[in-house]
């Protein structure tokens, strides 16, 4: 897409070019942005439309009956979404709010939900006792989606793949491993070489979406496992650990998430010793992002931990 018509976007680009952008990125859905929006689906597609004009390049790609941003529409994405998070600090000082309470929204992986980021809430709270943390936890594409269009100040977990880390700055705190965990006295155990044994047994992979799945899919590929089916998809530590316990499954899923349960005995962790299983840990922030105290707080805190 070109700009023909010679609209400048300069002077034609509107806020509600921007609101209507920032909410089918990050519901990935006209309808669904329509009616959050309370407009009807023809006024967001034909928003959409003028945006992509003005700029001069599409901004998203269909897939299936959904919305999902391309390249450009990604770096779009970081620097419209810290030009609204701007705009409303800068409305909120004109109308006295800004030393209201500060409240931080942080999003979870699973690797970092078991103790790091509780952790680092107590000694945040007990720094900034007025302010509110907001913890959300949920796949990798939604949280760092929410990044990026302001509904989060920071996200704890796994380094971003390349294609969902336009416009985030990650800041590395530990490296840590992916494992494969069983119940103890499971036979997999007693092999010299168990690695290969892992086509033997029923597998709990992480889904497709999950930070830590390119991770695992390259090391069953290193063994020749590449389309290895597997029953069970999940990085819920509630559902992962009640199939391993029960049965001969065996789970891939980062060593922070099931690390209470491998100190207890109740998980074992099979001996893999693969670099290909390892990956860093950190905090990712939007690169474009006004400075924030509470967010700048709760990341010395991590560090700290």
């Amino acid at each position: 897409m070109h700009n023909d018509d010679g609209m400048n976007w300069e002077t034609h680009l509107r806020l509600r070019h921007v609101r209507c952008f920032l909410e089918v990125a990050r519901l990935e859905s006209v309808s669904q942005a329509a009616e959050r929006l309370h407009l009807t689906q023809p006024a967001v597609s034909r928003t959409i439309g003028e945006l992509e004009q003005m700029l001069g390049m599409r901004l998203f790609d269909r897939v299936g009956r959904g919305l999902q941003l391309n390249e450009a529409g990604r770096i779009f994405q970081a620097h419209a979404a810290a030009s609204m998070q701007a705009l409303t600090y800068g409305h909120d000082r004109l109308n006295g709010r800004a030393a209201n309470p500060a409240r931080l929204s942080v999003g979870v992986l699973p690797t970092a939900a078991a103790n790091l980021v509780p952790n680092a809430a107590l000694a945040f709270h007990a720094q900034m006792p007025e302010a509110q943390l907001h913890i959300l936890t949920g796949p990798n594409w939604m949280l760092f989606n929410q990044l990026r269009d302001g509904v989060l100040d920071l996200v704890v977990g796994r380094m971003p793949e390349s294609e969902v880390a336009t416009g985030v700055i990650f800041e590395q705190l530990y490296i840590e491993d992916v494992v494969l965990v069983c119940r103890p006295e499971h036979p997999i155990l007693s092999r010299e070489r168990p690695q290969a044994a892992i086509a033997d047994h029923p597998l709990i992979l992480p889904p497709k979406g999950a930070v830590i799945s390119p991770t695992v899919e390259r090391y069953l590929a290193s063994l020749g496992f590449a389309q290895i089916r597997a029953p069970f998809e999940t990085v819920a530590l509630q559902v992962g650990r009640k199939l391993v316990q029960r049965s001969d499954a065996l789970w891939f899923i980062s060593r922070g998430v099931v690390a209470d349960e491998l100190d207890l005995g109740l998980l074992v962790a099979v001996d893999l010793a693969s670099p290909l299983l390892s990956g860093p840990v950190g905090i990712s922030t939007l690169r474009a992002a006004h400075g924030n105290e509470a967010r700048a707080l709760f990341a010395d805190c991590l560090r700290r931990l």
